[in-house]
């Protein structure tokens, strides 16, 4: 029956047949060297050590008769044994290893290097001793074979020298040196030689290193092999600090002059590396005859004849154009500008003289040149920025930083991002002319490109928004128009890579919107953006990341609807959430909640959410939420939040009986006595308490802060809606008064002609009449009189004072009457007047004059 169902699922066909064949032999393949590693019992008896020996005693056997592998491990665990038991590891290990360093192989000399440089550092044996028993074994393979091995012992040579007293460095090793130096020695001893000058020079005084080392260093630097003045050249740079500028300027300087000229191109490199490093001992006049003419020479040649040198010069041109600056004339100045300029362009553009075929002719070698060169000036660029002076970037170095910030090649954008924020700085109040590169670099296909902005981003973002001219709230915006498009697609583009801490330190930086952008257009922009992270992603460090940047735009925004919307989501789709990886989230983001927010804050919204996890199905939450319970009790106030005290000591007593996990009950009762030894802070001030009271009391008083300027801002835009429709109202009132201005004027024309006499002077005194009843009337419509209880008396004091006899002033009062009853009406009740009684008024006025008239015509008559 089993043959059956085999053949049944197998297939022998031809085809498949030859694919389990090569399926078999790759088994093979895969299993012959697991037989290989394998030791027969000869080996594994040659390899057995007696357990019973001590430290000491198994290292000896190990040296003596064990394989090379054993040996090495002994060395290596030299600096263990010396810890242990120095006397008796430098009497009986150290000769072992000694003897067998003469014929180890490259592997032991160099742990012994290591172990030997170890033991130096941790200073288990005194410095005398040590070079009594070290010192020897280091100088006999300074000379090795092996040039790794060789630089391996010269560098603990080196590290040794720096400890050493200056007696021990005399007799141990300046003296053989002299032999050393000479052309008749090997050319691995005259390197030596060479790097052990450049240490030595600052362990002795001028007069010695005059003396003694200066001659051979001259020696040295006239060596026939060009490796020799290579070596030597760089080390000069060390001798010149050595012996101080007087004899830098005697012996260095001229020195430096002919290797500047050698035949060699890596003696000229070096020799104009250590010229630039060496500007600062050079005076002015040095500088100015010795210096300025090398280097002017250099650049020249670069382009020409000396290509070797052009990366070199890439790299040093900010610092040589700063450090010769005081020297330069202005055309000087300007050439050494446009040689910047060339090396920044350098590879992107045809030369002069140069057809598509020679351009296609580059080899990978060129390209590869150019690209440094290229990069380099990337890294020079805030150098050249002060050069030039910031006030003229624009003029001169924006063309510049506009291409390599759209350079085709990655390490140059790499370098621009870098140095971005120091170009910021830089400029200053001219921040605003490089916002387009900001929004560039941010929307770089490279993530290492948006890696190394990001490091940064917070301060940039600072100094775009508020280092320019046009700072303020209002124009935050303003100043990066694209700024909002370019932080989503930064952050979506991290997210859907595989580099996930670039996302997370994305996200990190984040938290600094709150000071760059409002409210508003991080809660539609950002924070539900964060509150999907937090949900859907698949990595922690970036969910936290997510959830920290989101407390942060919790804890900034402005708007208590936003906020309880936030709250709520956080929840129902996080504290209730159907996945426990949710609900942990949920608990991290409590304890960010806790770290950012008020006391107050976290009882009010989130202290009950956290303790019905309590119940949870899921042992991990559970467990979770035991270690973050201490720190939900220091939230608690007494007696404010006595019930929430309460609520958390049910649940405590819950978890301890009813629960079944346990590691989540050992947890409990760990937490248990945890919470027992916890102080619960009280609503008074309480010493002990001093810094976390002014802390919490700060952030509560931020809280309430918001809340206040919310209401305001209502209350602001509440009374802008008023203010509107009064001065609607307003309009509408002047433009009827002028109506009735016009009226009233053509019915007194129309009147005073019917009168019994006409002079000049009772022309002007109505018109004067007409004019102040007009002005009485618009300023009855000012908010400033709408006062019921002002108003009237002025127009009783006007009725009073204006009593001239005729027809006349009675039109005129029966008229501004009727105006001041059409105002009163239409004014809805801010100017009411009381048109009956001020009705009564004037006509009492009318009767007492007419009376008056009629004793005066009689009296005439008699």
């Amino acid at each position: 029956m089993h043959p059956i169902i085999f053949f049944s699922k197998m297939d022998f066909s031809q085809s498949n047949l030859f694919g389990y064949i090569e399926d078999l032999q790759e088994l093979t393949i895969i299993e012959r060297p697991v037989r290989r590693s394998l030791k027969t019992p000869e080996e594994i008896e040659r390899l057995t050590v007696d357990e019973e020996l001590s430290d000491i005693e198994r290292a000896v056997y190990l040296l003596s008769s064990g394989q090379d592998i054993q040996g090495t491990s002994v060395v290596a665990n030299l600096p263990v044994l010396m810890r242990q038991n120095p006397a008796e590891t430098l009497r009986r290990v150290l000769p072992k290893i000694r003897e067998v360093l003469h014929v180890a192989g490259v592997e032991m000399q160099l742990t012994a290097a290591v172990s030997f440089l170890t033991v130096l550092q941790e200073e288990s044996v005194s410095i005398h001793t040590y070079s009594h028993s070290f010192l020897h074994i280091i100088l006999q393979h300074l000379e090795h074979r092996d040039a790794g091995v060789s630089n391996a012992w010269l560098e603990t040579l080196l590290a040794v020298i720096e400890a050493l007293p200056k007696e021990t460095i005399r007799h141990e090793i300046l003296n053989p040196l002299v032999s050393k130096a000479q052309l008749s020695q090997t050319l691995q001893s005259r390197l030596v030689s060479c790097k052990i000058m450049g240490k030595l020079a600052n362990k002795f005084e001028a007069h010695i290193i005059k003396r003694e080392i200066i001659p051979l260093v001259k020696s040295l630097c006239q060596d026939v092999e060009y490796e020799v003045r290579t070596c030597m050249c760089r080390q000069l740079e060390h001798i010149a600090q050595g012996i101080g500028t007087e004899l830098t300027k005697t012996v260095v300087l001229p020195e430096l002059v002919e290797l500047a000229r050698d035949e060699g191109s890596s003696v000229r490199l070096a020799a104009f590396e250590t010229l630039v490093n060496l500007l600062d001992m050079f005076d002015a006049d040095d500088r100015s005859q010795t210096v300025l003419p090398l280097v002017k020479s250099f650049c020249e040649k670069s382009f020409k004849a000396d290509e070797s040198i052009l990366v070199s010069l890439s790299f040093h041109l900010g610092k040589l154009c700063n450090g010769l600056y005081g020297i330069f004339t202005p055309e000087q100045h300007l050439r050494f500008l446009e040689f910047y300029k060339k090396l920044s362009t350098l590879g992107l553009q045809q030369e002069n003289g140069h057809n598509d075929n020679q351009l296609q002719l580059q080899t990978l070698e060129q390209e590869k040149k150019y690209i440094s060169v290229r990069k380099n000036c990337a890294y020079n660029f805030p150098a050249m920025i002060v050069f030039v002076d910031p006030k003229n970037f624009h003029l001169e170095l924006y063309s510049i930083f506009f291409c390599l910030c759209h350079d085709p090649e990655v390490p140059v954008r790499y370098t621009m991002a870098i140095s971005f924020y120091e170009v910021a700085k830089l400029l200053n109040s001219g921040v605003y002319t490089i916002h387009k590169e900001l929004v560039t670099l941010l929307q770089d296909e490279s993530l290492e490109v948006l890696d190394a902005l990001v490091g940064h981003l917070p301060e940039i973002l600072e100094l775009m928004t508020n280092g320019g001219e046009n700072s303020g709230s209002e124009s935050k915006l303003l100043s990066i128009p694209d700024l909002i498009p370019a932080l989503t697609t930064a952050e979506q583009r991290a997210a859907t890579s595989l580099k996930w801490r670039t996302h997370e330190k994305l996200l990190q930086k984040y938290a600094c919107l709150p000071h760059i952008i409002s409210s508003d257009q991080i809660y539609y922009r950002f924070l539900h953006r964060m509150l999907t992270i937090i949900l859907t992603n698949n990595v922690l460090p970036v969910q936290k990341a997510a959830a920290r940047t989101l407390c942060v735009y919790l804890r900034y925004n402005r708007k208590q609807e936003q906020r309880h919307e936030v709250i709520q989501k956080l929840i129902e789709q996080l504290g209730q959430g159907k996945s426990y990886w949710n609900r942990l989230r949920f608990l991290d983001t409590c304890e960010f909640i806790m770290e950012l927010f008020s006391k107050s804050f976290f009882c009010k919204y989130f202290f009950l959410p956290v303790l019905e996890l309590t119940h949870d199905p899921v042992a991990n939450v559970r467990m979770k939420l035991c270690y973050l319970l201490p720190k939900v009790k220091s939230t608690l106030k007494i007696p404010t939040d006595k019930h929430l005290l309460q609520q958390l000591e049910l649940c405590i007593r819950k978890l301890l009986c009813q629960e079944k996990d346990k590691d989540v009950l050992t947890i409990v009762k760990r937490t248990v006595l945890e919470l027992d030894r916890m102080e619960i802070s009280v609503d008074a001030f309480q010493k002990r308490f001093y810094e976390n009271y002014l802390l919490d009391q700060e952030k509560e008083g931020q809280e309430h802060l918001l809340l206040e300027m919310e209401q305001l801002e209502k209350e602001k835009q509440q009374n802008e809606g008023r203010s509107t429709n009064i001065n609607d109202k307003m309009f509408e009132k002047k433009r009827r008064d002028s109506k009735t201005s016009s009226v009233l004027a053509k019915s007194i024309t129309l009147s005073v002609p019917g009168s019994s006499s006409g002079t000049s002077a009772g022309k002007d005194d109505k018109k004067s009449k007409l004019v102040r009843s007009q002005s009485f009337s618009t300023q009855a419509l000012h908010p400033k009189y709408s006062n019921i209880d002002k108003c009237p008396n002025k127009s009783s004091a006007t009725g009073y004072t204006s009593s001239v006899s005729g027809m006349g002033k009675s039109c005129m009062l029966s008229f501004s009457d009727d105006s001041f009853r059409t105002h009163s009406t239409g004014n809805s009740g801010n100017a009411a007047f009381p048109s009956s009684s001020s009705r009564n008024l004037f006509n009492s006025a009318d009767q007492k004059n007419n009376g008056n008239k009629e004793s005066q015509s009689r009296k005439m008559s008699m």
